[in-house]
């Protein structure tokens, strides 16, 4: 009867986890991109369309 080889089983067992923590982080990335492009574009719509105070616009002589 052949024996088992532990050494193998264990390698299988790191690379799979390695795989799972490798895919973990780069959906957080994903996500933290993702989250960054949504969070920027209210705030310049909103600065856009609030003037700040003390500009009345252009200035004509």
């Amino acid at each position: 009867m052949a024996t088992p080889n532990y050494g193998y089983e264990k390698r299988q067992k790191e690379l799979a986890k390695k795989k799972k923590k490798e895919e973990k982080l780069k959906h957080k990335a994903d996500r933290k991109v993702g989250e960054g492009a949504e969070g920027e574009v209210p705030d310049d719509n909103d600065a856009a369309q609030s003037p700040e105070p003390g500009a009345e616009g252009p200035v004509t002589s």
